[in-house]
């Protein structure tokens, strides 16, 4: 399979020099973790209680590199193909998660690559992965999508109850831990909207773990590069940031 990945331009639209990227990836990673630190301080959090996931769909070894180099360990894929064809770029001490839709055609690829899979959105995407960790003996961490947004274009349970009941189903796989919920909000200038996504979610996720204790929802993975400041704010554990740190793409191949 082929995979189409992207250069970032400057300003004047000419495309960087690895060493000069390597230091803007630097200095975007600073900016990031301070906007989250100043983020946590405003909510009366502390900001180590935010992990920052690196998120890396389409972009270039070489650059993946980079940011493992300027310390990222926690890194984040949409697809499971591209990240199989991306796995030993990085780095054996780093831990890769799985934030886009698992297809249950995919399970068995995805129980082997990923430590945890942020898009559970159904008891048989959950069988499925269970099944395939059960034949090659390990566990693989969960969190549970919920559609915060009412969104058709988005994946995730819609309702609490739904998610309630796929709790209750994804408890019965002792191959999948859970470790929390996830969502996706809309992608509006409307602030209101985005929080109240956000808030959504932290409800849920209390909810449920006062309804299933023996189960871990410590996890909020909520937040990108346009809302997470606000996912910080309203509890989010773990933001997955891509843009902010890599740039935009440009429409043409390399």
């Amino acid at each position: 399979m082929v995979f189409w990945y992207y250069r970032y331009s400057m300003n004047d639209g000419a495309v960087m020099s690895d060493s000069t990227y390597r230091s803007v990836i630097r200095e975007n990673l600073e900016r990031v973790r301070e906007r989250i630190s100043d983020a946590a301080r405003r909510a009366g959090r502390n900001p180590d209680d935010v992990a920052l996931l690196v998120v890396t769909k389409t972009v270039e070894p070489e650059r993946i590199r980079a940011a493992y180099e300027c310390g990222v360990r926690l890194f984040g894929e949409n697809r499971v193909q591209e990240a199989r064809d991306k796995r030993d770029v990085f780095g054996p001490d780093s831990a890769l998660h799985l934030i886009g839709h698992l297809q249950r055609n995919k399970a068995k690829l995805a129980s082997g690559l990923f430590s945890m899979v942020h898009s559970i959105d159904s008891a048989e995407t959950a069988a499925a992965l269970a099944k395939e960790c059960a034949a090659a003996e390990r566990t693989v961490e969960v969190l549970l999508e919920l559609n915060t947004s009412g969104e058709e274009s988005k994946h995730g349970v819609r309702s609490d109850a739904e998610l309630f009941t796929l709790v209750e189903r994804t408890l019965a796989f002792p191959q999948l831990a859970i470790r929390g919920l996830m969502t996706v909000a809309p992608f509006t200038d409307d602030r209101d909207a985005v929080r109240g996504s956000f808030r959504r979610l932290a409800r849920t996720a209390a909810e449920a773990a006062h309804r299933y204790p023996e189960a871990d929802f410590g996890t909020l993975s909520m937040g990108m590069s346009q809302d997470y400041e606000i996912a910080i704010e309203e509890g989010s554990t773990l933001v997955r940031i891509g843009t902010a740190i890599f740039g935009e793409r440009l429409q043409r191949p390399i």
